[in-house]
């Protein structure tokens, strides 16, 4: 028999607070920036859905192309009992991963919305019967305390979100994630790979202008929840390569002189024309820079997948080099 748990470790405040504390401080610094999560409202993820459907922007089909070819080969290597599964969303990748481990008896998503968890675990458990769902309504870019489960765990964090994180902010994230595995447990991770920048810049600058709008809805989430006057026309859509960080860099720049106010901050933001606010950075990687990045964290990286176009990967790492 199935069963459902739900643990809440935000508040229904959470989520606005942390929303002002980032306005705040992002539109007073210099240069301006605004973390990527903002453009995640209703509007935000059915845009982020159109661009994962669009021809320029491969990441997603590369890595469910990685998935359903090597699905067998990532659950025997990691011979999972848990899954946990951070930004798990409506989890639909993961399910090539559930269906390829009947010797799974957990299922752990972790996400923000609880309305996303609860409907990914109603289809999950009816597809699988027997399988037991604890959700997690949590952030998972802070340290997590997991449920108690059968080990080996095997944790997922797919969809290359670990380029929108720094360096350093990488860093602290796999020492988090670290911190909560035992010896023989494994962490498989989508990671975005360093290639021709005229495809990296269209996979963020589509020829439709879908990502433009994507990019724009940060600016009506503000107006929205704070209370903001932002008009997205007064603002332009940027993306652009940074050879030196590899990364790609969405901006969006003041077409003209403007002045923006938000009210729940009572606060007033200048622009001059052509200023920018930085609002997402996607980092590319290559297999050495990453081995490096995860063995620091206490991680050894032991299996490599690639799309046949090798565009993106998976990588499988393990607890203190031990297989499970």
């Amino acid at each position: 028999m199935s069963d459902f748990q739900l643990t809440r470790t935000l508040d229904e405040h959470a989520a606005e607070s942390a929303l002002r504390t980032d306005v705040q401080r992002g539109l007073t610094a210099s240069p301006k920036e605004l973390p990527p999560k903002w453009f995640y409202d209703a509007r935000g993820s059915e845009l982020f859905e159109e661009i994962t459907r669009l021809p320029e922007y491969y990441p997603t089909r590369a890595e469910r192309e990685i998935l359903l070819e090597r699905a067998q080969e990532i659950a025997s290597a990691s011979g999972a009992r848990t899954l946990v599964e951070l930004g798990s969303g409506s989890s639909e990748k993961t399910r090539h991963l559930i269906e390829a481990m009947p010797a799974l008896e957990t299922y752990v998503p972790v996400d923000v919305s609880e309305s996303a968890l609860i409907g990914a675990a109603d289809s999950l458990m009816a597809e699988h019967p027997g399988l037991r769902v604890h959700a997690l309504l949590a952030d998972f870019t802070r340290p997590l305390r997991l449920p108690r489960a059968q080990g080996p765990r095997l944790v997922v964090f797919l969809g290359g979100t670990i380029g929108n994180l720094r360096p350093a902010e990488r860093a602290g994230f796999l020492a988090s994630v670290r911190a909560m595995l035992s010896p023989g447990d494994a962490l498989l991770m989508g990671t975005d790979l360093v290639k021709d920048e005229a495809t990296l810049v269209a996979a963020y600058d589509d020829a439709r202008g879908v990502t433009a709008e994507f990019n724009k809805n940060v600016l009506a989430v503000i107006d929205r929840e704070l209370g903001a006057d932002f008009h997205t026309a007064d603002f332009a859509h940027v993306a652009v390569w940074n050879r030196e960080q590899e990364w790609i860099e969405m901006r969006l720049r003041a077409r003209s002189a403007v002045t923006v106010k938000i009210r729940a901050l009572d606060l007033v933001v200048p622009f001059e024309e052509g200023e920018e606010i930085l609002t997402e950075v996607s980092a590319k990687f290559r297999q050495e820079g990453l081995r490096k990045e995860l063995s620091a964290a206490g991680l050894e990286l032991t299996q490599w997948w690639t799309d046949a176009e090798g565009r993106f990967a998976l990588s499988l790492s393990v607890a203190d080099g031990i297989a499970g």
